[in-house]
């Protein structure tokens, strides 16, 4: 039996019952398509239903303020995606009266959506022949064609979408392209894949030359970066703080954080602070009283860097900025994880 068939008969049987698979519309497939970049199904599900029960349709999304959109992404990493899904729902509700492009090639022109997105959309929605290719249908087909090209190179991405362009059923692309994705998820997975029960169990290259946890093969990435953050959590009088909007090309851009002072190694003591230039020009002639939160710093692990972070505690009697907010407010801000996580440990009340 052809592999394309195999594997369609597997995913009718064993396919899990997600929302995006009950509909053939562009809106949610390229809302779960994108939400899932770099997200397991588990960990993004919450967020995919979160965003059809506040933005139905695409002009829901696109009449939304950024804020709302950031505050509903809060803590599913890889923010761009977030900004270039409001970006591109604006593009699609105003320039396009509410209709994505109906094709492969129009698809990748729409900003956040590249080869594998389009080639979601294109083939689910619209029926299009076009081969996806992610982590999991790397791995499949890494591990039953004894693959070792590396999947992050350039020779590798165009090897494996040909290959995947080649076993394609070109009558049904969109099950063989949410069957391979489903069987790399549940059967074929990065550990302990079930090789026992894999319907291709009799002629798979990697299981015959007892591969399969050596493939697939991924160059490994350059150092990591290793930065320290101490944030400013400022507490007056009136009962407000300080926020400020991340900007830039860096992580979290368009999130909110406290006040903060990078520096390039562990600070040491609250002294230090009060003595550093940042320090002096944030909170310029008022008195503050300045208190380490976490002796031991909170290590938040990004794929290209590792931050160490550290809250410092700063009264003052008040603050007279543009910056300040009611503490109570806090919770309406989106606010990267590592934040959200110190706030749900201290309590408002307490701040």
């Amino acid at each position: 039996m052809e592999f394309y068939k195999i594997l369609i008969n597997w995913y009718l049987k064993s396919k899990r019952k997600l929302p995006w698979r009950e509909t053939q519309n562009p809106y949610n497939i390229w809302l779960s398509e994108i939400m899932l970049q770099q997200t397991r199904i588990a960990q993004g599900l919450p967020y995919y239903e979160a965003f059809i029960e506040a933005f139905p349709t695409v002009f829901d999304l696109a009449k939304a303020p950024q804020d709302k959109v950031m505050k509903l992404w809060q803590g599913l990493g890889y923010y761009s995606r977030a900004r270039n899904l409001h970006e591109t729902a604006k593009y699609i509700a105003f320039e396009c009266e509410g209709e994505f492009p109906k094709s492969y090639k129009e698809l990748l022109k729409l900003k956040g959506v590249g080869d594998y997105t389009a080639s979601a959309i294109a083939s689910i929605s619209y029926n299009e022949p076009v081969a996806v290719v992610d982590g999991n249908v790397f791995r499949v087909l890494a591990r039953y064609f004894n693959i070792d090209t590396p999947i992050n190179s350039t020779a590798g991405k165009k090897e494996f979408k040909n290959l995947a362009t080649e076993l394609l059923d070109k009558d049904q692309p969109s099950l063989f392209n949410q069957g391979i994705m489903e069987f790399g998820a549940l059967q074929c997975k990065p550990k302990n894949p079930l090789c026992e029960t894999c319907p291709f169990n009799d002629s798979c290259l990697a299981l015959k030359e007892d591969k399969i946890s050596e493939l697939p093969v991924k160059i490994k990435k350059g150092k990591i970066k290793k930065r320290y953050f101490n944030y400013l959590v400022f507490s007056s009088e009136e009962n407000k703080t300080m926020l400020q909007q991340r900007e830039g090309k860096g992580i979290w851009n368009g999130l909110y954080e406290f006040p903060l002072i990078e520096t390039e190694q562990d600070i040491g003591d609250a002294l230090n602070i009060e003595q550093s230039k940042e320090f002096k020009n944030i909170t310029g002639s008022t008195k503050a009283s300045v208190s380490l939160y976490n002796y031991k710093p909170i290590v938040h692990k990004l794929s290209h860097q590792h931050i160490y972070a550290r809250f410092w505690l700063v009264e003052v009697k008040n603050i007279s900025v543009e910056k300040a907010i009611l503490i109570e407010n806090l919770e309406n801000y989106p606010v990267p994880v590592l934040i959200q996580n110190f706030l749900n440990e201290i309590e408002l009340e307490n701040l």
